[in-house]
């Protein structure tokens, strides 16, 4: 599973990669989040055909736009892929 941060680097970004990060610990999974910011996370954003940031994408599919300080709502996000493996 491909877990990435999108934006372009501001503390809201920052915080959703850190919240990403702290969800799959908890969860005990094994996969790293890539977070993509300045150019590399605004191109990647336009690629996907985000209009807003921060993304969440898994597998090169946004899954979130906007930012949620929720756990639990990331953890389900997470745990749809986790099931699909």
């Amino acid at each position: 599973m491909k877990i990435q941060v999108l934006g372009s680097g501001c503390p809201t970004c920052a915080k959703l990669n850190e919240i990403v990060t702290n969800a799959i610990i908890e969860m005990g999974l094994e996969e790293e989040v890539e977070y993509l910011t300045g150019a590399g996370g605004t191109s990647k954003i336009l690629e996907l055909g985000a209009l807003s940031s921060p993304v969440l994408a898994i597998n090169d599919k946004i899954v979130m736009t906007g930012f949620t300080g929720d756990l639990k709502k990331i953890k389900t996000i997470l745990s749809k892929f986790v099931e699909q493996k």
